[in-house]
Protein backbone atom coordinates (compact mmCIF):
# COMPACT_ATOMS: atom_id res chain seq x y z
CA UNK A 1 0.00 0.00 0.00
CA UNK A 2 1.13 3.17 -1.13
CA UNK A 3 1.77 5.78 1.59
CA UNK A 4 -2.22 7.61 2.35
CA UNK A 5 -2.33 11.44 3.02
CA UNK A 6 -5.83 12.51 3.95
CA UNK A 7 -7.45 16.31 5.23
CA UNK A 8 -10.17 15.87 8.10
CA UNK A 9 -11.98 18.83 8.57
CA UNK A 10 -13.90 20.63 11.49
CA UNK A 11 -17.10 21.17 11.94
CA UNK A 12 -19.49 23.47 14.10
CA UNK A 13 -22.94 23.25 15.14
CA UNK A 14 -25.56 25.70 13.81
CA UNK A 15 -28.18 24.54 15.32
CA UNK A 16 -28.76 21.72 18.74
CA UNK A 17 -31.45 21.09 20.46
CA UNK A 18 -31.45 17.86 23.17
CA UNK A 19 -34.78 16.48 22.33
CA UNK A 20 -34.81 13.56 24.86
CA UNK A 21 -32.62 10.81 26.93
CA UNK A 22 -33.04 7.50 26.05
CA UNK A 23 -33.00 4.25 27.98
CA UNK A 24 -29.38 3.83 27.18
CA UNK A 25 -28.50 6.57 28.73
CA UNK A 26 -27.57 7.98 25.16
CA UNK A 27 -29.16 12.09 24.19
CA UNK A 28 -31.50 12.01 21.46
CA UNK A 29 -31.27 15.49 19.44
CA UNK A 30 -31.38 17.39 16.42
CA UNK A 31 -28.84 19.69 14.79
CA UNK A 32 -27.23 21.08 12.39
CA UNK A 33 -23.37 20.72 11.44
CA UNK A 34 -21.48 22.17 8.66
CA UNK A 35 -18.04 20.73 8.00
CA UNK A 36 -15.06 23.69 8.20
CA UNK A 37 -12.21 24.44 5.85
CA UNK A 38 -9.92 23.53 8.79
CA UNK A 39 -8.04 20.19 8.77
CA UNK A 40 -6.31 17.77 10.28
CA UNK A 41 -3.83 16.04 8.24
CA UNK A 42 -3.23 12.48 8.56
CA UNK A 43 -0.76 10.09 6.71
CA UNK A 44 -1.25 6.33 6.90
CA UNK A 45 1.70 4.52 5.96
CA UNK A 46 1.75 0.64 5.89
CA UNK A 47 4.98 -1.19 8.50
CA UNK A 48 5.25 -2.73 11.67
CA UNK A 49 2.03 -4.73 13.49
CA UNK A 50 -1.06 -3.72 14.16
CA UNK A 51 -2.00 -0.10 14.14
CA UNK A 52 0.57 2.55 15.40
CA UNK A 53 -0.22 6.25 16.14
CA UNK A 54 2.22 9.25 15.91
CA UNK A 55 0.82 12.41 16.85
CA UNK A 56 2.20 16.16 16.97
CA UNK A 57 0.04 16.83 19.58
CA UNK A 58 0.64 15.98 23.59
CA UNK A 59 -2.82 15.18 24.43
CA UNK A 60 -3.54 12.81 21.79
CA UNK A 61 -3.74 9.35 22.72
CA UNK A 62 -1.03 7.45 20.93
CA UNK A 63 -2.79 3.81 21.28
CA UNK A 64 -5.30 1.77 20.74
CA UNK A 65 -7.78 4.06 22.76
CA UNK A 66 -7.06 6.94 19.71
CA UNK A 67 -10.55 6.93 17.56
CA UNK A 68 -7.82 6.39 14.22
CA UNK A 69 -6.71 3.60 15.45
CA UNK A 70 -9.77 2.28 16.60
CA UNK A 71 -11.14 2.99 13.29
CA UNK A 72 -8.68 1.03 11.31
CA UNK A 73 -8.82 -2.11 13.22
CA UNK A 74 -12.70 -2.27 12.74
CA UNK A 75 -12.49 -1.35 8.80
CA UNK A 76 -9.27 -4.12 8.27
CA UNK A 77 -11.78 -6.27 10.84
CA UNK A 78 -14.53 -6.14 9.04
CA UNK A 79 -13.22 -6.43 5.50
CA UNK A 80 -10.48 -8.77 5.92
CA UNK A 81 -12.60 -10.84 8.62
CA UNK A 82 -11.47 -14.43 8.47
CA UNK A 83 -8.14 -13.98 6.74
CA UNK A 84 -5.07 -12.07 6.86
CA UNK A 85 -5.54 -8.23 5.81
CA UNK A 86 -3.22 -7.17 3.02
CA UNK A 87 -0.83 -5.35 5.33
CA UNK A 88 0.67 -6.52 8.34
CA UNK A 89 0.82 -3.11 9.85
CA UNK A 90 -0.27 0.24 9.43
CA UNK A 91 1.24 3.96 10.92
CA UNK A 92 -0.96 6.59 11.35
CA UNK A 93 0.71 9.85 11.32
CA UNK A 94 -1.87 12.90 13.03
CA UNK A 95 -0.86 16.34 12.51
CA UNK A 96 -3.50 17.75 14.70
CA UNK A 97 -4.65 21.60 14.20
CA UNK A 98 -8.20 21.60 15.37
CA UNK A 99 -7.96 21.98 19.11
CA UNK A 100 -8.77 19.08 21.47
CA UNK A 101 -11.66 18.77 23.57
CA UNK A 102 -13.31 22.04 21.74
CA UNK A 103 -16.60 20.78 20.46
CA UNK A 104 -14.98 20.52 16.44
CA UNK A 105 -15.18 17.21 15.98
CA UNK A 106 -11.75 16.88 15.43
CA UNK A 107 -11.01 12.92 16.65
CA UNK A 108 -14.46 11.86 15.29
CA UNK A 109 -13.84 13.38 11.69
CA UNK A 110 -9.96 11.80 12.38
CA UNK A 111 -11.39 8.36 12.28
CA UNK A 112 -13.76 8.72 9.19
CA UNK A 113 -11.19 9.62 7.14
CA UNK A 114 -9.37 6.67 8.27
CA UNK A 115 -12.10 4.60 7.19
CA UNK A 116 -12.82 6.50 4.02
CA UNK A 117 -8.78 6.36 3.02
CA UNK A 118 -8.93 2.79 3.87
CA UNK A 119 -11.94 1.75 1.40
CA UNK A 120 -10.37 3.60 -1.26
CA UNK A 121 -7.33 2.29 -1.09
CA UNK A 122 -8.77 -1.17 -0.84
CA UNK A 123 -10.96 -0.90 -4.03
CA UNK A 124 -14.09 0.49 -2.05
CA UNK A 125 -15.66 -2.71 -0.70
CA UNK A 126 -17.68 -0.71 1.27
CA UNK A 127 -20.35 1.36 -0.02
CA UNK A 128 -21.13 4.84 1.88
CA UNK A 129 -23.95 3.71 3.58
CA UNK A 130 -21.93 0.79 5.24
CA UNK A 131 -18.99 2.83 6.19
CA UNK A 132 -21.47 5.41 7.80
CA UNK A 133 -22.67 2.21 9.92
CA UNK A 134 -19.23 1.34 11.11
CA UNK A 135 -18.68 5.08 11.70
CA UNK A 136 -21.64 4.82 14.06
CA UNK A 137 -19.83 2.18 16.35
CA UNK A 138 -16.94 4.16 16.64
CA UNK A 139 -18.96 7.39 17.41
CA UNK A 140 -22.09 9.38 16.55
CA UNK A 141 -20.24 12.55 14.95
CA UNK A 142 -17.77 10.14 12.40
CA UNK A 143 -20.96 9.89 9.86
CA UNK A 144 -20.96 13.22 9.67
CA UNK A 145 -17.30 13.03 8.36
CA UNK A 146 -18.11 10.24 6.41
CA UNK A 147 -20.93 12.79 4.43
CA UNK A 148 -18.74 15.51 4.59
CA UNK A 149 -21.26 17.90 3.80
CA UNK A 150 -23.98 19.78 5.96
CA UNK A 151 -26.36 18.06 7.39
CA UNK A 152 -28.83 17.86 9.72
CA UNK A 153 -28.40 14.76 12.13
CA UNK A 154 -31.41 12.97 14.32
CA UNK A 155 -31.54 10.45 16.81
CA UNK A 156 -28.23 10.17 18.97
CA UNK A 157 -26.55 12.25 15.57
CA UNK A 158 -26.27 8.89 13.07
CA UNK A 159 -29.26 10.01 11.21
CA UNK A 160 -28.34 12.38 8.42
CA UNK A 161 -30.08 14.51 6.31
CA UNK A 162 -28.04 16.84 3.65
CA UNK A 163 -28.82 20.24 3.96
CA UNK A 164 -28.82 22.86 1.16
CA UNK A 165 -30.12 25.44 2.71
CA UNK A 166 -26.55 27.79 3.80
CA UNK A 167 -24.96 30.77 2.68
CA UNK A 168 -21.73 31.30 2.24
CA UNK A 169 -20.10 32.80 6.09
CA UNK A 170 -16.98 32.89 7.31
CA UNK A 171 -16.84 31.54 10.99
CA UNK A 172 -14.02 33.01 13.33
CA UNK A 173 -13.75 30.73 15.56
CA UNK A 174 -12.25 31.35 19.31
CA UNK A 175 -10.97 28.51 21.37
CA UNK A 176 -10.09 29.16 25.15
CA UNK A 177 -7.46 26.55 25.70
CA UNK A 178 -10.19 24.82 27.81
CA UNK A 179 -10.82 21.36 27.43
CA UNK A 180 -14.58 20.33 27.95
CA UNK A 181 -15.43 16.60 28.85
CA UNK A 182 -18.61 15.85 26.30
CA UNK A 183 -19.97 13.88 28.63
CA UNK A 184 -19.61 15.93 31.51
CA UNK A 185 -21.92 18.43 30.03
CA UNK A 186 -24.56 15.70 29.01
CA UNK A 187 -24.32 14.51 32.59
CA UNK A 188 -25.54 17.95 33.92
CA UNK A 189 -28.00 18.58 31.32
CA UNK A 190 -31.27 19.88 32.94
CA UNK A 191 -33.75 18.64 30.27
CA UNK A 192 -37.04 20.08 31.68
CA UNK A 193 -35.07 23.14 31.78
CA UNK A 194 -34.11 23.34 28.45
CA UNK A 195 -37.32 21.86 26.89
CA UNK A 196 -39.02 25.51 29.17
CA UNK A 197 -36.63 27.53 27.15
CA UNK A 198 -36.94 26.58 23.30
CA UNK A 199 -37.81 28.67 20.47
CA UNK A 200 -37.74 26.04 18.16
CA UNK A 201 -38.18 22.25 19.18
CA UNK A 202 -36.58 21.02 15.72
CA UNK A 203 -34.91 21.68 12.59
CA UNK A 204 -37.86 22.00 10.38
CA UNK A 205 -37.56 24.87 7.91
CA UNK A 206 -39.41 23.61 4.96
CA UNK A 207 -36.49 24.35 2.22
CA UNK A 208 -35.98 28.57 3.82
CA UNK A 209 -32.29 29.07 4.33
CA UNK A 210 -30.59 29.43 7.44
CA UNK A 211 -31.50 32.40 9.87
CA UNK A 212 -28.40 33.07 11.86
CA UNK A 213 -30.68 35.68 14.04
CA UNK A 214 -33.67 32.71 14.11
CA UNK A 215 -31.98 29.52 14.18
CA UNK A 216 -28.53 29.93 16.06
CA UNK A 217 -29.35 28.18 19.38
CA UNK A 218 -26.94 25.55 21.50
CA UNK A 219 -28.82 23.72 24.29
CA UNK A 220 -25.36 22.69 26.03
CA UNK A 221 -24.01 26.25 25.65
CA UNK A 222 -25.53 27.06 29.21
CA UNK A 223 -24.04 23.92 30.90
CA UNK A 224 -20.54 24.61 29.74
CA UNK A 225 -20.92 27.92 30.13
CA UNK A 226 -21.23 27.51 34.05
CA UNK A 227 -18.46 25.91 34.04
CA UNK A 228 -16.13 27.89 31.73
CA UNK A 229 -17.87 31.68 32.32
CA UNK A 230 -14.90 32.81 29.43
CA UNK A 231 -17.09 31.33 27.01
CA UNK A 232 -19.83 34.33 27.80
CA UNK A 233 -17.25 37.14 27.21
CA UNK A 234 -15.73 35.72 23.81
CA UNK A 235 -19.50 35.27 22.14
CA UNK A 236 -19.87 39.43 23.59
CA UNK A 237 -16.26 39.96 21.57
CA UNK A 238 -17.79 38.92 19.17
CA UNK A 239 -20.75 40.24 18.29
CA UNK A 240 -19.22 43.48 19.41
CA UNK A 241 -16.80 43.00 16.33
CA UNK A 242 -19.47 43.00 13.97
CA UNK A 243 -20.55 39.04 13.86
CA UNK A 244 -24.05 38.68 12.60
CA UNK A 245 -24.26 35.72 14.82
CA UNK A 246 -22.10 34.19 17.94
CA UNK A 247 -22.63 30.35 19.82
CA UNK A 248 -20.52 27.68 21.39
CA UNK A 249 -20.16 24.81 19.29
CA UNK A 250 -21.35 21.69 20.31
CA UNK A 251 -20.14 20.76 23.99
CA UNK A 252 -17.66 23.32 23.70
CA UNK A 253 -15.26 25.39 24.60
CA UNK A 254 -14.67 26.77 21.11
CA UNK A 255 -17.08 29.70 20.20
CA UNK A 256 -17.26 30.62 16.67
CA UNK A 257 -18.72 34.21 15.05
CA UNK A 258 -19.92 34.01 11.36
CA UNK A 259 -19.02 36.81 9.10
CA UNK A 260 -20.52 37.97 5.62
CA UNK A 261 -17.32 38.92 5.02
CA UNK A 262 -14.07 37.00 5.49
CA UNK A 263 -12.12 40.12 5.62
CA UNK A 264 -13.86 41.35 8.61
CA UNK A 265 -13.46 38.43 10.13
CA UNK A 266 -9.63 38.04 9.68
CA UNK A 267 -9.40 41.84 10.69
CA UNK A 268 -11.19 41.36 13.67
CA UNK A 269 -9.20 38.03 14.31
CA UNK A 270 -5.95 40.21 14.04
CA UNK A 271 -7.31 42.77 16.19
CA UNK A 272 -8.45 39.78 19.26
CA UNK A 273 -4.89 38.46 18.77
CA UNK A 274 -3.48 41.46 19.62
CA UNK A 275 -5.11 42.25 22.75
CA UNK A 276 -2.97 40.97 25.67
CA UNK A 277 -5.84 39.53 27.74
CA UNK A 278 -6.91 37.25 25.06
CA UNK A 279 -2.84 35.81 24.86
CA UNK A 280 -4.75 32.25 26.12
CA UNK A 281 -6.74 31.91 23.75
CA UNK A 282 -6.41 30.14 20.00
CA UNK A 283 -7.77 32.25 17.02
CA UNK A 284 -9.00 30.53 13.92
CA UNK A 285 -10.91 31.77 10.81
CA UNK A 286 -12.42 29.53 8.15
CA UNK A 287 -14.86 28.97 5.66
CA UNK A 288 -18.17 27.31 5.84
CA UNK A 289 -18.16 23.97 3.70
CA UNK A 290 -20.84 24.66 1.94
Amino acid sequence: MQPLHVKAPAKINLFLRITGKRPDGYHDLCTLMCPLAMYDTLTLKEGGSGVAVVCNHPCVPEDSSNLAARSAYLFLGTVFAGHAPPVSGLTILIDKNIPVGAGLGGGSSDAAAVLVALNNAFGQPLTTQALMALGTRLGADVPFFILGAPAVATGIGDRLEPFSHLTPWTALLVYPNQVVSTAWVYKNLNLRLTKGEKKLSKFNFNGRFFNVGEHLVNDLEPVTTKAFPVIKEIKRLLLAHGAAGAMMSGSGSTVFGLFADPVRANSVCSALRDNQQNKNWTLYVADLLI
